[in-house]
């Protein structure tokens, strides 16, 4: 199984919100993501939302089409929610994804769409009800302080307690370089 973070929308469409640094890729980058055989995209970064919800409507149903799943944002909140679910070997693997660089507005709503829910109570008792029923849940979480190589510690506190709930790889991004790799309980911090 191939995850990673597709940091910016990919459509033809959309307005550009003002960022210093606004991405957008073209529709036809699909074909090397296909190629390079993603399964699953987490959306739940700071430049998903850089051309507006046209460009992310438009990302999902690109990806969709083009055979890779999506966590971490979605046409609506059960969707920006919901696990991606995969089946890898013998193991039953669960992937959930969220960013807290982003305020609350730009979280999808029942009708709307957007970012998935960084509340932490609710993320908690999604990983304890996967992970009882015999998932290995997978948590990305594009967080953290750029360009700094340890991790800060309120990004090793919820690490922790998501794995206290049951997830067993949390998988962090933003930094721009790489912060440590932790062993902690049942889990691994990257």
């Amino acid at each position: 199984m191939v995850f990673g973070n597709l940091e910016g929308p990919i459509s033809a469409r959309g307005r550009n919100q003002g960022s210093i640094y606004s991405f957008r890729a073209d529709p036809r980058a699909i074909e090397g993501l296909s190629y390079a055989g993603f399964d699953v995209l987490s959306l739940a970064n700071n430049h998903i939302w850089d051309w507006g919800a046209d460009a992310l409507v438009d990302t999902l149903s690109i990806l969709e089409d083009g055979g890779i799943a999506t966590v971490g944002a979605g046409a609506n909140y059960e969707q920006a929610n919901r696990p991606a679910v995969f089946e890898v070997g013998v193991a039953r693997v669960a992937i959930l994804a969220y960013t807290n660089l982003l305020p609350e507005n730009m979280q999808a709503g029942e009708e709307f769409p957007g970012l998935s829910d960084f509340d932490l109570d609710k993320i908690k008792e999604t990983i304890n009800t996967l992970s009882n029923h015999g998932y290995l849940v997978v948590v990305s979480l594009h967080w953290g302080d750029e360009y700094q190589t340890i991790a800060n510690d309120g990004q090793q506190e919820i690490a922790r307690g998501l794995i206290d709930a049951g997830a067993g790889l949390i998988v962090g991004h933003h930094p721009h370089v790489v912060q440590q790799l932790e062993n902690y309980g049942d889990g691994w911090v990257a």
